[in-house]
Parts: structure tokens; C-alpha cells; sequence
């Protein structure tokens, strides 16, 4: 399976209705392949514009690693000269922190990836999580 367009998008809207329900600063979010290729983006008015690329790091790390940014970021934290050796292999575009969701079709094989930043991290992991579900896939934070 992969990620079609339109759920890519409801990810999205989703996760940024999330946001505004619950007061979050201004969000971005990216969704990406199993191939780590971005599927669709957005940036919500107010929110600053290097925040594709922390989107995009978000959920790069979590593609390529196999592994959601709550983990990276425990990972990291444990084994900081790993975390450190993987953003160099993969140039730097790794942000292992929350907000960095694997997403999971119904067979639980990881489709691709939701990026979300914008506010803390574990906002940013709860409106991916809202995103993912209204998508009808699963989300690993």
C-alpha cells in the first residue's frame, strides 16, 4: 500500500485542526513515502518558514530509521554517537525529537511518515496522531 494523495492531505488538514482546536502555535506538516518522498506539505499563515525543513527532518528520520521521533529521541539520548553517526550518513536532515510519526497501514507495514512542528514536540505528535487517524491509518509517535 501506499499513501495516496487525498489521504495525504487528510493527514494534514486533519493535524492542523487539531492544532487550532487546541490553541497550538501555527503548524507545518509534510507526509512522505516509505521512500522518503514528499507526498504533499503545508505551512499554516504565522508559522515561520524554516519549518518545512523541520517537518521534513521529522519525518525523514523516522522513515529511514524505522522508527518514530519519540524513539529517536529516547535513542539519542542513550546513544548520542549513533543518533549523531546516522544524521551524518543521511546529511544532516535528521530531527530526532516527537513530531516524527511512522505511519502504518492496516497490516501494520510502515507506508511512510507524517512530519508535524510548529508548537512543542509532543503537540506536534499529538495533531499527527489526530492526522493519521481521521486518515484511517495508524500512527506510531
Amino acid at each position: 500500500m501506499t499513501i495516496s494523495l487525498r489521504k495525504a492531505r487528510t493527514m494534514i488538514r486533519k493535524a492542523l485542526e487539531h492544532g487550532k482546536a487546541n490553541d497550538m502555535k501555527p503548524l507545518s506538516a509534510v507526509v512522505l513515502d516509505a521512500g522518503g518522498h514528499v507526498i504533499a506539505f503545508e505551512r499554516e499563515d504565522g508559522a515561520s518558514p524554516g519549518r518545512f525543513a523541520i517537518a521534513h527532518g521529522k519525518a525523514y528520520g523516522s522513515v529511514m530509521l524505522g522508527m518514530a521521533g519519540t524513539a529517536q529521541r529516547d535513542r539519542a539520548e542513550q546513544q548520542a554517537y549513533f543518533m549523531g553517526a546516522v544524521n551524518g550518513l543521511f546529511g544532516g536532515q535528521l530531527v530526532p525529537v516527537p513530531g516524527g510519526l511512522l505511519v502504518r497501514d492496516r497490516k501494520g507495514a510502515v507506508v511512510g511518515a507524517l512530519g508535524v512542528t510548529g508548537d512543542t514536540s509532543e503537540n506536534d505528535a499529538a495533531a499527527g496522531l489526530a492526522g493519521i487517524e481521521a486518515a484511517g491509518l495508524t500512527g506510531e509517535a
